[in-house]
């Protein structure tokens, strides 16, 4: 008589936010060819060339920008950090002699100190200062913004960061894309500064928030830290937009295209798939976007399917 193999089971390791093995095991085996279907008709989602997502991102900002200056009307963004290749969208703006003076822009967040004590835009690893420097020092003096018009959260602000956003006139576009932990800027889903039902989780605005522990080993990688899994370099906490600035956005576009210094191996591959088609809850916050009118831009290599790569071994 032919054995049955025992089986093997187990349970998520404890410090993973979100835990359900049916929704988990569910999300995983969704396949490249089904992965743009989505029950809301305004969450619409599209698959890209990996070559084409910055390109497609950068002319996005640019249409953006260019259209609301020439239409001589304010624009207010809510933009990532931190991202070198800024300084190849003031390019384009520069080629094109976009006057900026009406270009308001929020940092979605910015790193703190276990005190809570915000970082200044002084620090070199600091988002503010990668934007600074990246974005707003590259813009022709001529066309560029008064710099009281770029704005990210510091310790004196960050009580009126959401205000300030709606006294600008509120976001016209916010940029999204989901951390390792699923989060949302830096709203992490174990954050006790965040707790709360999704209710009441949905109307928080900004805040300095306790990093979880994926967010740090991710940001590990990222070049500022060295690219070396150093997670003793990244800061405990952040501050961040909430929730409420998200949702409150005319529109975003959430982008999910990163890999590991251009490999096939990604972080996001399995995240994408659970904040896209996974249950919405603060324990995944970027799955609040399912509800709400948003463009999804995956790269085919987010996209592909989940399956074993014997090819490179365990």
């Amino acid at each position: 008589m032919k054995k049955t193999a025992p089986s093997f089971s187990y349970a998520p390791a404890d410090f993973i936010p979100f835990r359900d093995r049916a929704v988990l095991d569910r999300v995983r085996r969704i396949k490249r060819k089904d992965i743009t279907r989505h029950r809301n008709p305004q969450f619409r989602i599209s698959v890209i060339p990996d070559a084409e997502v910055e390109f497609r991102w950068m002319l996005d900002m640019f249409d953006r920008i260019k259209t609301a200056m020439e239409a001589d009307r304010p624009y207010v963004m809510i933009m990532p950090n931190p991202w070198p290749n800024y300084r190849r969208l003031a390019a384009l703006l520069n080629a094109a002699r976009v006057n900026c003076r009406r270009l308001y822009t929020f940092n979605m967040d910015e790193y703190s100190n276990e005190k809570g004590e915000i970082a200044p835009e002084t620090w070199e690893l600091g988002f503010m200062h990668a934007f600074k420097k990246y974005f707003w020092s590259q813009l022709d003096p001529k066309l560029r913004p008064p710099e009281r018009q770029i704005q990210g959260p510091t310790t004196k602000n960050i009580r009126d960061y959401g205000r300030m956003i709606a006294d600008a006139g509120g976001a016209d576009i916010c940029y999204p894309g989901p951390g390792w932990s699923g989060h949302l800027a830096f709203i992490d889903p174990d954050a006790p500064e965040f707790a709360g039902s999704l209710e009441e989780w949905k109307q928080m605005g900004p805040r300095v928030c306790t990093l979880h522990p994926l967010t740090i080993a991710q940001n590990s990688l990222h070049g500022s830290f060295g690219m070396s899994g150093d997670l003793a370099a990244v800061p405990p906490k952040a501050a961040t937009i909430g929730p409420a600035e998200v949702i409150a956005a005319k529109h975003r576009i959430d982008i999910h295209a990163i890999t590991v210094d251009g490999s096939f191996a990604s972080w996001q591959r399995f995240i994408t798939r659970l904040c896209l088609h996974g249950p919405v809850t603060p324990r995944v916050p970027q799955s609040i976007l399912q509800t709400l009118p948003t463009d999804v831009w995956l790269s085919e290599s987010i996209a592909a399917d989940i399956e074993p790569r014997w090819d490179k071994g365990y």
